[in-house]
């Protein structure tokens, strides 16, 4: 064979009769996309949980993204190697990093979902409460649903709009004329005004109930070419506004009206829906529960948040923010008038009302008379001519009165637990019976079945007590179930209903204008179109107990909430020996007088809110770093002291809680050098673990 020598690259020759494979070709790729011509970076809100990440990230947008790639919108970035979601909140010309940015991967969604009045909301919850903007997104903002997005929608927002405002009637105000201030209030509103009010709702039923004053107080908004917000705590107090709305001629967008309901309760796609009606212009009025307080109501002018003390507008999630506060500061932001209402009045509200921040709106002693029942205490100084069945927990005066009045129509009984008998004792010593696999408190859950525990659900057949060895059980706490039980006995042929989040037929809405006994948890109260007869607050002393923070005045705006219910002629008894303050507080119908009381305590032995606290809970050393980080003036440290612990967190690290309190003026900066602290504690990935809550209601 000849040696090869020319220079070309030598190659293997092929054996006769096979084809020679063709060279394979080279993919060509196409050169990236260049940037927008015109507000080429994207400054974006990343859906990360690191609180050191808590910052916008510059992210440049390609040509191909100039268009839908609009403030608001839902976009995916890439970020440490993965692609993540995020939020795009604004579009600028120049880059802050000096580096070379990435491009946005992808618009999500041509939505914009994050409208900039929320955005800025959104970041003031973020620094009010020391969390991260993204955190607060995620609770502003319901999940994407696109099956609704591509729904058809209205043929122009602009004209429904427009013809929301002109089908708004002009509004009488008769729920209102017995207010001092209440009048005054809605011309303010009328006139473009951003008033600030703490309304002490007066019981009543028809035009005069508290949601038809809500209804009367949305069309005046609407009537001065403004949108309104109105949140409540629950899906049933939704229904009662949005029916009260459409007795003044305001009726739903799937109707042609302005109004629209959002509740996480109906679902995704219904709660997405309703939030792209307001989005888009199509609804002005929202009625909702905690996380409408972020609706994108366009040129909002009222916010309206009722019963404020209740938990439900508490968030349970990150940062922890509380409707009343999340909507007084969107007051502030975007000049919008507040109404914070309710049967009774929180500390919260009273210290708005005190440092002259909101005017109080409240009937004089002539109108609370002529508007509320009778309201007796059956202490056990009232009850003592009873002799021994004094100590009866129906005694034979309430026994009495529901009697008289189911003659007249229906009666309401409260009562404060929930179940048959949640807790039980030893019949002997009275030590409380514990479950003998994981020490948890035993109950039952009916007449003849053996005990269980609340905790692992484990039945405790042949309890016996540990201390003295018997095995007779008596009921400690008494809950509907046996009430109504108890009250089938003691009334028979009466109908009895129970209304319960654990009764068998859940929470009732309403009940028929007949005789018929009604047992309620606190919260649970269905309204009667005509109101009830009497109501019977049992289990006083159970309702009024405890240590924590504002138990008194939690335990005064249950019975007002039950009372409210019950007909001007009809009456009210409290049944048991409770706490004095709320007792008397209850009988002279004084939920203002109480509320300051509480908040001239507090400013003394300064508690929130005469005060701004962090609380700090976790492992002691994460705790103990973080505390050293802040840095603020004025600050006093209280603690760490540890948490207690039940059986069920034996096994776990022990956690502490620090205090850091400052006088309110430098609760922002208690904020922000909180949330410093923990973003570098983040960043530094130190070990254990750390809460922060700003204003806790459990401080005590």
């Amino acid at each position: 064979m000849d040696r090869v020598t020319s220079a070309s690259t030598p190659e293997q020759p092929a054996l006769a009769g096979l084809e020679v494979p063709a060279a394979p070709r080279r993919r060509r790729v196409a050169a990236p996309p260049g940037p927008a011509a015109r507000l080429p970076v994207a400054r974006v809100c990343v859906d990360l949980a690191p609180p050191h990440l808590d910052r916008p990230f510059e992210y440049l947008v390609p040509e191909t993204l100039d268009d839908a790639a609009r403030p608001g919108v839902r976009v995916k970035v890439r970020f440490a190697g993965q692609d993540v979601d995020g939020w795009l909140l604004e579009r600028v010309e120049q880059a802050d990093h000096e580096g070379r940015l990435l491009p946005l991967r992808r618009v999500v969604s041509s939505e914009p979902v994050v409208a900039p009045a929320v955005a800025r909301l959104a970041r003031a919850v973020a620094d009010r409460w020391a969390g991260s903007l993204a955190d607060v997104l995620r609770l502003a903002v319901p999940p994407r649903h696109a099956r609704v997005e591509g729904e058809v929608d209205a043929p122009d927002s602009g004209e429904a709009v427009a013809g929301a405002v002109v089908a708004a009637p002009a509004p009488g105000a008769p729920a209102w004329e017995a207010y001092r201030g209440g009048p005054a209030f809605l011309r303010h509103v009328l006139a473009g005004g951003a008033p600030r009010a703490v309304w002490t709702a007066l019981p009543g039923t028809g035009e005069h109930r508290w949601a038809a004053a809500v209804a009367q107080a949305v069309a005046t908004t609407l009537l001065g070419g403004r949108g309104a917000l109105v949140v409540v705590p629950d899906a049933r107090d939704v229904d009662r506004v949005c029916t009260a709305l459409r007795e003044t001629g305001l009726t739903d967008v799937s109707e042609g009206g302005p109004v629209t309901r959002l509740v996480a309760e109906d679902g995704p796609a219904a709660r997405y829906r309703s939030f792209l009606a307001t989005l888009r212009g199509r609804a002005r009025v929202v009625v909702g529960t905690r996380a409408s307080a972020f609706a994108p109501v366009a040129d909002l002018g009222l916010v309206v948040c009722w019963d404020d003390g209740d938990l439900q507008h508490a968030e349970p999630r990150a940062p922890y923010p509380h409707v009343r506060e999340v909507l007084a500061l969107r007051s502030e932001l975007e000049g919008a008038a507040l109404l914070v209402g309710g049967h009774a009045r929180t500390v919260e509200a009273q210290h708005l009302v005190a440092t002259g921040w909101a005017h109080e709106v409240s009937a004089d002693r002539a109108g609370v008379r002529a508007r509320t029942p009778r309201v007796r205490a059956l202490t056990s100084v009232e009850l003592a001519r009873e002799g021994p069945a004094a100590a009866a927990r129906l005694p034979a005066p309430a026994w009495r009165v529901l009697r008289d009045a189911l003659a007249l129509g229906p009666v309401l009984v409260q009562v404060p637990r929930a179940g048959y008998v949640p807790v039980v004792a030893c019949g002997r010593c009275r030590t409380p019976a514990r479950c003998a696999t994981c020490h948890g408190p035993l109950g039952l859950t009916s007449g003849d079945g053996p005990p269980s525990c609340g905790w692992c659900g484990r039945l405790a057949t042949g309890w016996r007590c540990d201390e003295c060895g018997a095995a007779a059980l008596r009921s400690v706490r008494v809950g509907s179930e046996r009430t109504a039980e108890e009250l089938g006995r003691a009334f028979p042929g009466t109908t009895v209903r129970v209304s319960g989040a654990r009764a068998a037929g859940g929470v009732l809405s309403e009940v028929p204008d007949r005789p018929a006994l009604v047992v309620a948890t606190p919260g649970a109260e269905p309204h009667a179109p005509g109101g009830y007869a009497a109501a019977v607050l049992l289990d006083a002393a159970v309702a009024s107990a405890g240590e924590r923070l504002g138990a008194e005045v939690d335990a005064l705006r249950r019975w007002l909430g039950a009372a409210a219910l019950v007909r001007p002629e009809g009456q009210v008894l409290l049944v048991g020996d409770g706490a004095v303050r709320p007792t008397q507080a209850l009988v002279r119908w004084d939920p203002a007088g109480l509320a300051e009381r509480e908040l001239d305590e507090r400013a003394e032995l300064r508690l929130p809110p005469a005060v701004r606290v962090a609380s700090l809970t976790g492992t002691r050393d994460a705790v103990a770093a973080v505390v050293t980080r802040v840095d603020v003036p004025v600050l006093e440290v209280l603690g760490p002291v540890p948490v207690p612990q039940d059986d069920r967190g034996a096994a776990l690290e022990p956690e502490v809680r620090t205090l850091l309190r400052v006088p309110p003026a430098d609760g922002a900066t208690l904020a922000a050098a909180v949330a410093a602290s923990v973003a570098i504690r983040s960043a530094r990935r130190e070990g254990g673990t750390v809460r922060v809550q700003m204003d806790p209601a459990d401080v005590l």
